[in-house]
């Protein structure tokens, strides 16, 4: 039995401004006492993508009111928080700088602890939020298949801070191979969700894309071969109308979801072997994705492996799954110096980032 533990986090590291209250509950129970966002999408749709510069300015403009907003929701002040996490990192620095330097404050000014999260960590404890699962509450250790605009890898999440990096992308993310097909197509932004959209009306056996990697040994990715077909397939088109663009989104979401289903199979047999657990969890913004989704549980299932993935709201970046990682730390007993920096590189397993470096295994970047 654990007294509970009430963590304001903060979440600055791309195009998304969020501040939340999160209570630890005496047995590891997770309750949201407030959860605010402020999206740029507004600012960044005229580019296409997110620019940093532009980031980083409308976190300064939104943090203060979203933090004020989130402890009215939680009927709260900061004398009944016992820390204040914040993510430093990996992300674009300006906008990590933004939250971490507010949460510093928070924490000198009201004297509590402070965490500096790691935002790959915050999405890769997110699936205990929610506590799924057909066999009760989700437990360690777990394979995680970690998908978004800034980062692709496979990890065996063993415990707290004790994370094994199985696999990452050589070259793109896989959300950023989403957010460019959508761009080259004109599909609008964010990228992501359009591209679905456009899927939907679309044939996927109409564009034959490659499948980079696919059935090679090692559960490493790779999509810049295929976004740059994508793009091939789009010039060479002679009527550039709705339903081209249906057909090549759904031809890609089928390729990136065939090249990322092939990887995970891998990870699963690599994982079982090594643990002798078989459940799959699947997070961050790319997890939001249905086809994806529907296509990992019919791999999980062939593996025997349960699959579990978090609510679309802890898919998406967030600052719940920061305050929930900052207080798990924080009772563990580690709290941080605000001596901490913000860090642009941060992988999870630093040891196999330094080994095997992979070009989108720890670094939040512009989806321009």
């Amino acid at each position: 039995m654990h007294k509970p533990l009430t963590v304001l986090g903060l979440e600055t590291s791309c195009d998304e401004t969020a501040a939340a209250v999160v209570q630890l509950g005496t047995n590891g129970e997770v309750h949201y006492l407030a959860d605010q966002i402020y999206s740029q999408i507004d600012e960044h749709a005229l580019y296409g993508g997110v620019v940093p510069e532009i980031a980083a300015r409308a976190h300064v403009g939104a943090l203060d009111a979203l933090i004020e907003r989130a402890l009215a929701e939680a009927d709260i002040t900061f004398e009944h928080l016992d820390a204040v996490a914040a993510t430093t990192g990996p992300g674009l620095v300006g906008g990590v700088m933004v939250g971490m330097m507010s949460a510093k404050a928070i924490a000198l000014a009201h004297n509590i602890p402070f965490l500096s999260i790691n935002h790959l960590e915050g999405h890769a404890l997110s699936p205990l939020i929610s506590q799924q699962g057909d066999d009760g509450p989700l437990v360690f250790p777990y394979l995680l298949l970690l998908v978004s605009g800034g980062h692709t890898q496979l990890l065996s999440v063993e415990g707290l801070g004790q994370y094994k990096r199985l696999g990452s992308t050589i070259d793109d993310a896989v959300g950023e191979a989403f957010d460019k097909s959508a761009k080259i197509m004109g599909l609008g932004f964010p990228g992501g969700p359009a591209l679905e959209r456009a899927a939907q009306k679309g044939d996927a056996t109409r564009f034959v894309l490659p499948r980079p990697l696919t059935g090679r040994p090692g559960c490493d990715f790779s999509f810049a071969g295929l976004k740059s077909a994508v793009r091939r397939a789009w010039e060479e088109l002679p009527v550039k109308d709705d339903q081209a663009r249906a057909d090549l989104a759904a031809s890609f979401q089928q390729a990136a979801t065939d090249v990322l289903a092939n990887r995970t199979a891998h990870a699963m047999d690599m994982f079982a072997k090594a643990h002798g657990a078989r459940t799959l969890v699947v997070a961050g913004g790319v997890a939001a994705n249905t086809v994806l989704r529907t296509r990992l549980t019919e791999e999980a299932n062939n593996k025997g492996f349960e699959f579990i993935a978090p609510p679309l709201s802890l898919c998406t970046d967030n600052g719940g799954m920061i305050a929930h990682a900052g207080a798990l730390h924080l009772r563990a007993g580690r709290v941080d110096d605000l001596t901490a920096s913000a860090r642009p590189r941060w992988p999870l397993d630093e040891r196999a980032a330094k080994a095997h470096p992979a070009s989108g295994s720890g670094k939040k970047g512009p989806k321009s």
